[in-house]
């Protein structure tokens, strides 16, 4: 059994529930009760507001509240869905959902859905570390302990070609779940495998860049343009050099190449902008040719002005560099953004600026949707459609962008959020964030993604490190990749993922008009 023992983004910052909602005192009481003595769902539904779910502290910052929503109550699916409906049909039912770290919290933050809907939540504890290698034991029992599972969307083939996930395409029509509003890159690569619907997409990622603006405007000598102040890798490799150690303990780029999947991430961010797909039509690796290998080589020149220990960083190391202010542009996710404007956590608030992604010649606009999380029911759940309720309550867009006005790294992926005015005034790489999102490159959904990620990252960690050459180490991976492809039932006639079904979400940029 492959470990899956691991730091994720979430679990390093202890969201406050399994969830990843926010719950401040709402005041709910434990359990379902009965039906006919559940209170009216307007009013479980006034209580689940900003002035209930969003810190105070940074209510007070940004002047929140609910006369300025951060969502469109139309889009939003816990506003629209008929709950009167759902309590005839499930009320006094239960859902099995696994807690991590916080079972208190989460339990705080399914209390609503519990008013609203009827249906009891019991939360079944499985630890972080161990989440992959238990779920997989219990899929494999036929007897899994739980009804529904939040897990990182990698994962999504290993979960959905054996069987393990229902299909939730009839559940989605019934309720009214709007897909619509996700952005594509999301609804096709947490939502869908093989044509079919099994998850409800929950933290929605994107690899950003972002930059201290004071150093970039004393080296601008004006303001910072979000389109052409840094407009390719090449004024990027320039730039970093220029303002590496621009003052005692600053680099001049802060980069994740630590083993494994992090030096994977940073690659598949800079490869995809030239070009790169890591498979062809017949899932032959091709990662290996000549846009791997210039995002390759541009990494190898970032590395000479990056962040001491680069080599062995990942997520907690880079977080803690760019909010330290320990580094002058940073390649990261979207929330570098919107932590580094709150107070607790940044140091360097109001001194910063996402920008668009920088391009590479003979390349194409392609930020990448890297990790994140998405929601399914398991096939052998004793209470599906119960389940699949209690997701769609747990994704929906109003507490999807509290989450996000929280600042608590579990992102938003609804259209209606991020191109919300009054939540960009909240989280400052917003704008930047949604109009990326209609051209985003994804690696796809397959069963043993995860390894597939070691291989390449461990590679190019070798020649970050001097030990092999850039042609050395993707040749090398593309030949581990290809073993593990094989092992997972490839190129033996029937794939387990149908390239064609696949395809659609790799790039959803062709055709799009450029932001800018």
């Amino acid at each position: 059994m492959l470990s899956k023992n691991r730091i994720t983004r979430r679990s390093f910052l202890k969201t406050s529930s399994a969830a990843g909602i926010a719950a401040t005192g709402a005041g709910w009481g434990g359990g379902a009760v009965a039906s006919s003595h559940l209170p009216d769902p307007q009013s479980v539904l006034d209580d689940i507001s900003i002035e209930k779910y969003v810190r105070a502290d940074y209510r007070e910052l940004y002047g929140m509240s609910d006369s300025k929503p951060i969502w469109d109550e139309s889009k939003d699916w816990i506003r629209t869905v008929d709950w009167e409906a759902a309590r005839s049909e499930l009320a006094g039912t239960t859902v099995r959902f696994p807690a991590a770290a916080d079972a208190e919290s989460a339990a705080d933050g399914l209390a609503p859905f519990e008013a609203l809907s009827g249906i009891k939540v019991e939360l079944v504890p499985i630890p972080d570390d161990s989440m992959y290698d238990k779920v997989v034991a219990e899929f494999i029992s036929g007897n899994a302990s739980f009804d529904a599972l939040q897990f990182f969307s990698p994962w999504m083939g290993d979960f959905a070609a054996p069987g393990f996930l229902y299909p939730l395409d009839d559940f989605a029509a019934k309720w009214g779940l709007p897909l619509d509003d996700f952005y594509d890159t999301y609804r096709l690569n947490y939502g869908f495998f093989n044509g079919q619907m099994y998850g409800i997409p929950f933290d929605c990622d994107i690899q950003m860049v972002h930059l201290r603006k004071g150093y970039m405007e004393t080296l601008l000598d004006g303001p910072v343009d979000k389109v052409n102040s840094i407009p390719t890798y090449d004024e990027l490799i320039r730039v970093s050099k220029e303002l590496n150690k621009i003052e005692p303990g600053v680099a001049g780029v802060g980069l994740m190449a630590a083993p494994g999947f992090w030096s994977t991430y940073t690659w598949e961010h800079v490869s995809a902008q030239a070009g790169m797909m890591l498979f062809d039509e017949n899932w032959e690796p091709i990662f290996n040719g000549d846009a791997g290998m210039k995002g390759l080589e541009i990494i190898l020149e970032l590395a000479k002005n990056a962040n001491e220990g680069h080599a062995g960083a990942g997520w907690p190391e880079n977080r803690a560099a760019w909010l330290g202010g320990q580094v002058a542009t940073n390649i990261s996710w979207q929330d570098s953004g919107t932590q580094a404007m709150r107070p607790d956590q940044s140091q360097i608030v109001d001194d910063f600026v996402t920008i668009y992604e920088p391009r590479i010649e003979g390349g194409r606009f392609a930020p990448p949707n890297i990790a994140g999380s998405t929601s399914c029911v398991s096939a052998s759940a004793q209470n599906a459609e119960g389940a699949f309720l209690m997701l769609g309550f747990l994704t929906t867009a109003s507490i999807m962008a509290m989450n996000e006005a929280n600042a608590n790294g579990v992102a938003p992926g609804y259209k209606s959020v991020l191109e919300n005015p009054n939540l960009q005034e909240v989280s400052q790489p917003a704008k930047v964030w949604g109009d990326s999102l209609h051209h985003a490159w994804c690696s796809p959904r397959l069963p043993g993604a995860f390894p597939i990620e070691q291989a390449i990252g461990n590679e190019i960690n070798r020649a970050v490190v001097g030990q092999i050459s850039a042609k050395e180490a993707l040749d090398n991976a593309a030949a581990a990749v290809r073993d593990i492809m094989a092992g997972n039932g490839f190129y033996q006639g029937s794939d387990p993922v149908e390239y064609a079904s696949a395809e659609p979400g790799l790039y959803v940029g062709g055709g799009a008009p450029l932001p800018f």
